[in-house]
């Protein structure tokens, strides 16, 4: 799902289209997602820090795209949001509180339907995606894990087969005898 940016630009338009940058960019859990604190997103370095699993912390990069969305977010819509108010959570609701899982659940299949795509899509989608697109661009399953904050790397492992699923496809399709 190629992600651009929302085409009517409102205070929660701007939130969503970062909230769903940073899910892609860092393969968070969306439970992680959406209790992250402002104080765990380091703009300048464009790292986050995240308490995952088992009270397990990792550092997680993103790219360029999620922390341009994430600094639009903070400096114009954040403070419309809040109206004042104050909040820890990097991401909040109208209500100046933090989101629930169900609600940026609902948020992911809003913006996919608006995308034109017709297959379910949630929030665990983008972080197969993630994953899968890390290992088939040659990123190592080791470092992968440790972005998923898997500690099996057995769990971690799943996100391979999908790649040979499409090796066994692209034979299939182009090879005279597949």
């Amino acid at each position: 799902m190629l992600l651009k940016p929302p085409s009517v630009s409102t205070p929660l338009t701007q939130r969503n289209y970062a909230m769903l940058q940073l899910l892609y960019s860092t393969g968070l859990r969306v439970s992680e997602l959406v209790t992250l604190p402002v104080t765990g997103c380091n703009l300048s370095a464009s790292f986050i820090r995240v308490i995952g699993k088992g009270q397990k912390e990792r550092l997680i990069p993103f790219g360029i795209p999620a922390k341009d969305a994430i600094e639009t977010y903070l400096e114009s819509s954040r403070p419309l949001i809040l109206k004042g108010r104050r909040s820890n959570t990097l991401f909040i609701t109208n209500r100046g509180k933090g989101m629930t899982r169900l609600r940026f659940w609902q948020i992911v299949q809003v913006s996919a339907t608006a995308a034109g795509i017709d297959e379910s899509i949630s929030p665990h989608s983008l972080r197969h995606s993630f994953a899968t697109h890390l290992l088939s661009h040659g990123a190592d399953l080791r470092s992968v894990q440790i972005m998923l904050g898997h500690s099996d790397i057995t769990t971690t492992q799943i996100y391979t087969h999908v790649d040979k699923d499409r090796l066994k496809a692209i034979h299939k399709k182009f090879h005279p005898r597949g």
